[in-house]
């Protein structure tokens, strides 16, 4: 394993764990997005289904584990937690994500490297990672002001793709053979799609103000 892709782990750990502590500290889910959540939770289950067949390392099992476990705690919370519930803004939260679901799995039925269940829903589970962030985004726009755990959540998550991408660098010059052209475009269209949140993340830790975001 190269640095970066133990850089691109570690924040996209780092990422879950500032969610759970605004969660579970703060007791508040505002500003964060349901929707998101469930993709979130949907993209894991799909690409880990090898958990229980094919074994890695102690290492990726953990981190499969870890990411299962989180994204389905989130979800709970945020649906079932007497206090939690209460804050999270659903009449904002109206992103319509089955289509995004129902795109990426027809996407993923046409292209793939081979066609079987797991390598399908593998494949799905790239395309939907890579738009999963979007109800995110609009609530964000919506709501406008962004307290900073919530910021920090998403700076990370786009921090996390944008280090692997430089992972998929280090390996495509060092490893033979190497390329996942699936992979590597599903990982540039997520990274794309946080641009405009880290132009407005960057300038208002500059100016050292809170974040906004424009409708």
């Amino acid at each position: 394993m190269n640095l970066f892709r133990l850089a691109g782990d570690m924040t996209h750990l780092l990422s879950v764990l500032v969610l759970l502590l605004k969660i579970h500290t703060i007791k508040s889910c505002a500003g964060i997005s349901l929707k998101t959540q469930e993709l979130y939770a949907l993209v894991f289950t799909t690409r880990y289904l090898d958990i229980f067949t094919d074994y890695i390392s102690l290492y990726n099992t953990t981190m499969k584990l870890i990411f299962l476990g989180s994204s389905y705690s989130i979800v709970w919370y945020m649906r079932h937690h007497k206090i939690v519930r209460r804050s999270y803004d659903k009449e904002q939260d109206t992103f319509r994500y089955h289509f995004l679901v129902l795109s990426c799995l027809i996407l993923a039925l046409f292209i793939n490297e081979r066609f079987t269940v797991k390598e399908v829903m593998w494949t799905f589970s790239l395309f939907l990672e890579a738009v999963a962030i979007l109800p995110q985004l609009v609530l964000l726009q919506r709501t406008k002001n962004v307290d900073n755990l919530t910021g920090q959540y998403v700076f990370l998550l786009g921090a996390y793709r944008a280090l692997y991408i430089f992972n998929w660098i280090y390996r495509y010059f060092t490893e033979p053979h190497y390329v996942h052209w699936i992979t590597w475009i599903s990982g540039l269209v997520q990274t794309l799609l946080y641009a405009d949140f880290f132009y407005y993340y960057f300038h208002s830790w500059k100016n050292n103000v809170r974040l906004q975001l424009p409708a």
